[in-house]
This record gives C-alpha cells, sequence and structure tokens, in this order.
C-alpha cells in the first residue's frame, strides 16, 4: 500500500506514525463483556455506528463528485497529497482496519501491483484514474460491511494494529468513521482550491 500523508493525526491506514492514537484512544475504550446478551439497547449502537460511517464514507464521495482528471492528481498544499492519493489511502484505512485488523486476514490485491513501496516521508498521491482510485475505495468500503455484518461490536479483532492488540470492533468502528469525517474535511478544502465548489459534503 502507498506512503503516508503530512496531515498530522490522521495518517492512519496501518503504515504510518499514528501511535498516538492507536495507545492512547484505543485502550481509553471500554470493551464490552464478551458473552453477554445482546440488547435492543447494544443494537441500536451498532445500527447507529454503520449508519454514520456510511454517512461519513457518502460524504467523501460526495465532495469528489465531478472534479476533473486533472483536479484528482493536483496538489493544491504544501504537503503534496492529491485527492486520489487521499481517497486510496481512506481505501487503504477501511482494507488495514477491517480485512486486516478486525477479521486478521492479510493478501495482496491486483490493486497492489505496480504501487510504489510504502516511503513514511511520502505524501499521499496516486497516479491512477479517479474512476479507479474510487472503484478501490468503494470495494474496500463493500469489504468492511461484509466482515461487519458478521460479528458484534464487543467481539475482539482478530489482528494487531502496529503490534497493538485493539479491545473491540466497536473501537475500529470508531476510529474509522474519525478518520474518514477528518479526510472528508480535507478534500473539502482541496475541492474549493481546485475549481472553487464549496458546500458538497454532507454535513
Amino acid at each position: 500500500m502507498p506512503g503516508e500523508s503530512a496531515v498530522a493525526g490522521c495518517d492512519d491506514d496501518g503504515r504510518s506514525d499514528d501511535s498516538a492514537v492507536s495507545r492512547t484512544s484505543y485502550r481509553q475504550e471500554m470493551p464490552h463483556g464478551r458473552g453477554r446478551n445482546v440488547s435492543a439497547d447494544d443494537q441500536d449502537v451498532r445500527r447507529e455506528l454503520l449508519e454514520c460511517l456510511e454517512y461519513q464514507r457518502s460524504s467523501v464521495r460526495s465532495v469528489v463528485t465531478g472534479l476533473s482528471e486533472d483536479a484528482w492528481h493536483t496538489p493544491v498544499v504544501a504537503s503534496g497529497w492529491t485527492v486520489a492519493g487521499m481517497v486510496e489511502h481512506l481505501g487503504n484505512a477501511e482494507r488495514h482496519w477491517f480485512v486486516e485488523v478486525v477479521a486478521g486476514s492479510h493478501a495482496d490485491l491486483a490493486w497492489d501491483e505496480g504501487r510504489p513501496p510504502y516511503d513514511p516521508a511520502m505524501a499521499f498521491t496516486c497516479d491512477r484514474p479517479s474512476s479507479d482510485v474510487l472503484g478501490y475505495y468503494r470495494e474496500q468500503c463493500d469489504r468492511s460491511d461484509e466482515i461487519l455484518a458478521g460479528i458484534s461490536l464487543s467481539d475482539a479483532p482478530r489482528g494487531r494494529h502496529r503490534g497493538d492488540e485493539i479491545p473491540n470492533v466497536r473501537a475500529v468502528i470508531l476510529h474509522i468513521i474519525e478518520e474518514t469525517a477528518a479526510h472528508s474535511g480535507h478534500l473539502e478544502i482541496a475541492r474549493e482550491l481546485l475549481d472553487g465548489t464549496t458546500g458538497l459534503g454532507l454535513r
């Protein structure tokens, strides 16, 4: 998967320096007791979390809709990340946290072929067509949803993040909501700087 953005504190596809997030907020997350009965309140929390996650994903897609191909690959901030790179990063984050951490699965994808090796000093960029980048993001979100459909919020992830155990699936969902919302905001700023369009985010 590609490298790390210069957007501080939000670069979390499993290959970036986010130790403060993983070592603090996740360990403060109070896990549900394992093996207990699932109440109506639990189901409400699950529904609300998943609805919020999808809302943030939809906001990302809304912000980039109609953006020209050239603009997808044009950096507008000094750190050098592009819209294409940021959307790919969000796909990588879904893949890392839900496939690798929650499901404990590690498999190469056709997408990986030809992508540069991870470089911690490298901004998020991607030279592939916008339709392919957005397709990759959608595929990773769909795969995440498939995994989430078969587990409960209190389940312990099978994998680890940078060597750390994550207490439960709920912590992962909360993190991806946070990360997606943050990067959606970054994309809104980029969109305004690129073509002057505003108000596309769903918030």
